[in-house]
């Protein structure tokens, strides 16, 4: 099944094909740039009308055909600059010229653009080989952040016909232990069944409404020369491979995108990977609440009082607010291994994306010090996050008069806030925590950002992973 998720960049070519150089140039040094080109290939771009216009690309000739291509770059930074390079011509091999402004930024915006999802189509494209790219010198990183991309976006897009909860944890023990260095000395595990009814029953009741039975996948590595003092990163993920929202039925419009209900478990599985074929040297705990929340008569309903691993009652004021009930398992286990710092990743509200659009993630923080860094991290990368806060005054909608606590709020506003505040009641004390409230889906497609899943805030969490680690 692999072979549907977890697919090698077909738009890569090895480091000793012929290849042409790719040039990059802004309106402020078009002038100069013209002026160091060979005459007549400075005369053909300026007659073309190349004014290095965001995203334009120029094709310089030679004596045996193309010769060079030019990307213009408008005012534009990050790897969205460079989407356009996928629109090169098909067949062709590049490399990126020496005095590329960011060769990073270009590979990944090469990359980016260049994925596609058809493996489920029965026919072979019909299209031509596009264009592919010789990786820069000491890439193992950048191809490392690509991969992770193509696949979190993979497993999006992967229907819930054929990725439900059982698929979802298979895949997950597939990409992780596929790593030589997880072998060593690593762990993955399943808990289903009666084991998950004891231990997580929360993901319990969420999953109880569908005949494919939920799960919790959890992994641990240690990296080279990591030890038992070496921080502890942990990382969860909602995995809800189906969200109808149960009794609380989510009208059909809002149904149609529901396959992406699983993102932060992705995102999770894609950083996790990162972290793993970097090496770094931590110790990583993965844990990813596999579920689909569906109606029947086994389903959780509205006013149902549920138990949590931390002991804590819930009523469920709404059956399609089942993904705090998910996490909270999730962040209750983690956080009695005390981690250093602790991130989960979700599909959450509506409510974020009511605020920030699809483009930007939401964060929610309770250590200054990681917000900062994951903030800065989002901006040196560009991996949007933008921080709300953990509104202390409104912890009281949560409030039950049967249980300790309901799984929304008695008030209609601030649905983000109010969902990170639910999860902050599971974090240990004195564990720096962080929350992304993901959309995890492109609607439509543009340079860079094909249709359909995408790894938000994964690059972001990586980067800022990196810094806490040199710091520690």
């Amino acid at each position: 099944m692999s072979e549907l998720y977890d697919r090698e960049l077909s738009c890569l070519a090895a480091a000793d094909d012929p290849s042409l150089p790719i040039m990059a140039v802004r309106p402020t040094n078009l002038s100069a740039f013209l002026g160091g080109l060979p005459p007549a290939q400075s005369a053909y771009l300026a007659q073309s009308g190349f004014s290095a216009k965001a995203g334009t690309l120029g094709l310089l000739p030679g004596p045996d055909g193309v010769d060079a291509a030019v990307l213009g770059l408008g005012a534009e930074s990050g790897p969205l600059a460079y989407a356009a390079l996928a629109g090169l011509p098909a067949e062709t091999t590049w490399h990126l010229a020496d005095d590329i402004e960011s060769p990073a930024d270009a590979f990944l915006g090469f990359c980016f653009a260049a994925y596609s999802y058809d493996v489920l189509k029965t026919a072979e494209p019909s299209r031509a080989t596009g264009p592919r790219l010789v990786p820069p010198p000491r890439a193992e990183r950048l191809i490392s952040a690509a991969r992770a991309t193509w696949l979190v976006r993979d497993l999006i897009n992967l229907p819930a016909n054929i990725l439900g909860p059982s698929e979802l944890a298979r895949a997950a023990t597939d990409v992780l232990t596929r790593s030589i260095a997880l072998r060593k000395g690593a762990t993955v595990r399943v808990v289903d069944g009666a084991a998950l009814e004891e231990g997580y029953p929360a993901i319990a009741a969420v999953g109880r409404g569908s005949f494919r039975q939920p799960c919790v996948v959890i992994a641990e590595w240690r990296g080279p020369g990591a030890d038992d003092e070496s921080p502890l990163i942990s990382l969860c993920g909602k995995g809800v491979c189906f969200d109808t929202g149960g009794y609380d039925l989510k009208p059909s419009a809002s149904m149609l995108r529901m396959k992406k209900d699983m993102g932060g478990a992705a995102i999770a599985i894609g950083l996790a990977r990162m972290i793993i074929d970097a090496a770094l040297p931590v110790r990583l705990a993965v844990r990813l609440g596999c579920a689909e929340n569906s109606v029947s008569g086994n389903a959780m309903r509205p006013l149902d009082i549920l138990r949590t691993r931390a002991g804590l009652r819930v009523e469920v004021g709404n059956t399609d607010a089942e993904g705090r009930l998910v996490l909270c398992d999730l962040l209750t286990d983690a956080s009695d291994e005390k981690p250093a710092l602790l991130l989960d990743f979700a599909t959450l509200t509506g409510a974020a994306r009511v605020a920030l659009g699809p483009e930007v993630s939401a964060l929610f923080c309770n250590d200054e010090t990681v917000a900062a860094s994951l903030a800065d991290s989002a901006n040196f990368v560009h991996d949007p996050v933008w921080r709300l806060p953990l509104w202390p005054g409104y912890t009281k909608w949560l409030d039950s008069n049967v249980a300790d606590m309901n799984n929304i709020a008695a008030k209609p506003y601030a649905g983000a806030i109010v969902a990170a505040l639910f999860l902050q009641r599971f974090v240990g004390p004195g564990i720096r925590w962080a929350h992304f409230d993901v959309y995890g889906w492109n609607d439509s497609t543009t340079p860079g950002q094909p249709e359909g899943g995408e790894a938000k805030a994964m690059r972001a969490a990586y980067e800022a992973i990196c810094r806490f680690v040199q710091a520690a």
